[in-house]
């Protein structure tokens, strides 16, 4: 069914002011799916047609895109898109800044704590002296990544667990917002053998003091990069700092599109939002202004390597990552984060004008 727009509309008013204990038919369910398939086709061939704009573009193995130097393109992203998949190892619950975006916001201070003395690796905790037993069963996986929140919160407590895993021969990535680095710390995580550390320049809006702190980074750290939700605030700000980020010497650019859950949602409430896949929801214009930002670099030649991480990509690295654990044909661990579908959160798309199906027909029968 190629619902109308303005039969969408009206649908999904209907359901948005339903009582929240009033569930739906199984019928209804056709008129769902087909709103969220005209909302995502036409958001798909919008970013088809931004895509073949952009000079010199490239394909990872068809699972996600880039511009740039393939030499530059992060071995994280490879470990995450082409290896064992993407292990998260988790010790830090607390943050120092508060990003709009941030997938955790508003609960900053009901995190619980991963515990003392042990780590979250593979959603288990383990000591560090439990790694020997972790490798000689389960081998070396081709990367793993620190993340959850803020590790410069108490950084030190990383070097040794760091050192293990570069003793390994694994290849291991942190994310950070920046403002915490100090040469000091970064030496030292250099020399515990961190091999890519990536900065979420974003959630600073481009301060001076994080770009400085990359530029400091390139000089202990074998690849730096920057990895950011693509937000209007942080691509404008780009462009008024773009000489001075790129040459600090950074390697890549992940260009994250932003997707939205129960926490952050209503910072974003009253934007025109798709959901990718019945999965991620996200501002349209988010995957369109890293469309934007690749143009640019590849017309204007940076020697940094420019990473499309969107939602379909995020979709990749799910399949590569079932696959990966013997998970049966097709399992993919790509799903909405809503626990029901947000349909108010769809009705300023539905009543923009500019923002036009690609096809519509009537509506057969009534429901």
């Amino acid at each position: 069914m190629k619902i109308s727009k303005k039969d969408a509309y009206s649908w999904f008013r209907f359901y948005a002011d339903l009582p929240e204990d009033e569930e739906l038919m199984t019928s209804h369910y056709d008129i769902i799916y087909s709103v969220l398939a005209q909302i995502e086709d036409a958001v798909d061939d919008r970013i088809s047609r931004l895509r073949g704009e952009i000079p010199g573009l490239k394909t990872l193995d068809g699972r996600s895109f880039y511009v740039g130097p393939e030499e530059k393109f992060p071995k994280g992203c490879m470990s995450c898109l082409m290896g064992n998949g993407l292990t998260a190892i988790r010790k830090t619950n607390k943050c120092n800044i508060r990003c709009r975006f941030c997938y955790n916001f508003g609960e900053m201070e009901d995190i619980m704590p991963i515990g003392e003395g042990v780590w979250d690796i593979g959603g288990s905790r383990y000591y560090e002296r439990d790694l020997d037993l972790l490798f000689h069963i389960h081998g070396k996986p081709s990367g793993v990544a620190y993340v959850y929140l803020e590790p410069f919160m108490e950084i030190e407590k990383y070097y040794g667990i760091i050192r293990r895993f570069h003793e390994a021969g694994v290849y291991q990535h942190m994310y950070t917002n920046g403002t915490l680095a100090t040469e000091e710390n970064l030496k030292a995580l250099a020399e515990a053998g961190l091999d890519e550390l990536r900065f979420n320049l974003g959630a600073t809006n481009c301060s001076d003091k994080v770009i400085e702190n990359i530029r400091l980074a390139k000089k202990y750290i074998p690849a730096v990069g920057i990895e950011t939700p693509m937000t209007p605030e942080y691509f404008e700000t780009f462009q008024v700092k773009k000489e001075q980020i790129l040459t600090t010497g950074v390697d890549f650019m992940n260009c994250a599109e932003l997707h939205l859950n129960e926490n952050n949602l209503d910072n974003y409430f009253g934007e025109n939002m798709y959901m990718c896949h019945h999965g991620y929801l996200s501002p349209i214009w988010s995957h369109e202004l890293t469309c934007r930002f690749m143009k640019m670099a590849g017309e204007e030649g940076w020697n940094v390597a420019v990473h499309d991480c969107c939602n379909m990509t995020k979709f990749a690295r799910g399949l590569n990552q079932t696959v990966k654990e013997g998970k049966w044909f097709g399992a993919n661990n790509f799903e909405c984060e809503f626990p029901e579908i947000p349909f108010e959160a769809f009705l300023p798309v539905l009543e923009d004008d500019s923002f036009r199906f690609l096809e519509e027909e009537p509506m057969e029968y009534i429901y």
